[in-house]
């Protein structure tokens, strides 16, 4: 009868068995009459049990075998009764390995994954066992992993450049190193990166000109080619530093004009000013009576108050000579017509024509004085 090894099943013997040869057994068995388990008979012993390179699991034969056709097995596996690591089984000879896209990394595939959900896998991506930290942008392409986002510093470095660290992110060290001159401002705009404070100098020139990447502060600035807008820095307000950016002394003329307006770069000193029109000083103002031939007053004379504001010894004939002069007008000759003569307010500029006239209306010249009469740049008033 059966042996004790036998197979455990209800066919007759000449299912499998032949008179002339009772082995080997007629193949391919039928086994649906086989009675229990497949590893009862599939043990190595009694039949062919799992080969060397097989899954390793406790699963039975038939969780993902058929008996009718041996090969695919049956999906999806139920991974639950797999035992060893992921990659044993997924090398990509017994079951699919990593794709030629995934991430390059030592990781077991059971840290990002599951078995239930294979995507999307598990975050936080453990860094420390990814291969090449410093290719970051192979995975952080903006398809395998998120990528520069729209707001990033337009650079083409990798990311590991700035973000030395893969458990705190925002933690930036950048390397200024090789930045062409000239595009600060592409990021120092006050979005991607920190921009001109509301106290920095007023200036449209790129970060470069005055700064260097290596060594912020100080700052060296370059006054060549300045030739206006003084006061925009030395204002007495903007500071640089912590500290206040040159401004008028206490003892300072007293003006609102533009430090150009009397000095010059690089040399500060002497005065512009006092340099230009026969040492009198570039006199624009509209009430200015011009420059005085032969023994010019000095600037106290008429500034007497520390400032570019002249106040007149009569304010009523500001700019003009009576400004000055009013109180050394002489009326006797100056006669309008008969014993009337000519008043200050009338001959306020000391340079028009004064005419004697007949009478009263004015209408008849007795005797034409051509004008000016008086000028200032005359030696002989």
């Amino acid at each position: 009868g059966k042996t004790a090894t036998h197979i455990n099943s209800t066919a007759s013997c000449g299912s499998c068995h032949a008179t002339a040869a009772w082995k080997p057994a007629k193949l391919p068995l039928d086994h649906t009459q086989v009675i229990g388990t497949c590893a009862s008979c599939h043990n190595g012993t009694i039949a062919t049990g799992k080969n060397a390179t097989h899954v390793a699991s406790t699963s039975s034969c038939g969780a993902c075998h058929v008996t009718t056709a041996w090969k695919p097995i049956k999906h999806p596996m139920d991974h639950s009764q797999v035992s060893g690591s992921c990659v044993t089984c997924h090398d990509g000879v017994k079951a699919t390995g990593k794709s030629a896209t995934h991430i390059g990394s030592t990781t077991a595939c059971q840290l990002c994954h599951t078995t239930t959900a294979w995507k999307p896998a598990v975050l936080p991506l453990d860094h420390t066992q990814v291969l090449n930290l410093s290719a970051c942008s192979a995975c952080h392409d903006g398809v395998k992993a998120t990528g520069k986002s729209a707001t990033h510093t337009p650079t083409t470095m990798e990311c590991g450049a700035c973000h030395k660290s893969t458990a705190a992110w925002t933690v930036v060290v950048f390397d200024h190193t090789g930045v062409k001159a000239g595009t600060c401002g592409t990021c120092h705009d006050g979005v991607h990166a920190t921009g001109k404070p509301t106290t920095h100098v007023p200036t449209t020139q790129s970060c470069d000109v005055c700064h260097s990447t290596s060594v912020w502060k100080p700052a060296v600035f370059n006054h060549s080619g300045i030739t206006s807008g003084c006061l925009s820095c030395h204002n007495g307000v903007t500071t640089y530093g912590g500290m206040l950016i040159g401004f008028k002394a206490a003892s300072h003329w007293v003006t609102a004009r533009d430090c150009n307006y009397c000095h010059a770069y690089p040399a500060w000193m002497p005065l512009s000013f006092l340099t230009t029109r026969g040492g009198q000083g570039s006199h624009q103002s509209l009430t200015y009576p011009g420059d005085h031939t032969g023994t010019n007053p000095v600037c106290t004379a008429c500034h007497t108050g520390h400032s570019d504001a002249v106040p007149y010894r009569n304010a009523t004939y500001a700019g003009t000579c009576a400004g000055c002069h009013s109180s050394s007008y002489k009326s006797d000759p100056h006669t309008k017509y008969g014993t009337v003569k000519y008043t200050v307010s009338e001959l306020k500029n000391c340079s028009g024509a004064c005419h004697i006239y007949t009478d009263a209306t004015l209408s008849v010249i007795k005797t034409r004085r051509a004008g000016p009469q008086h000028k200032v740049t005359a030696r002989d008033f």
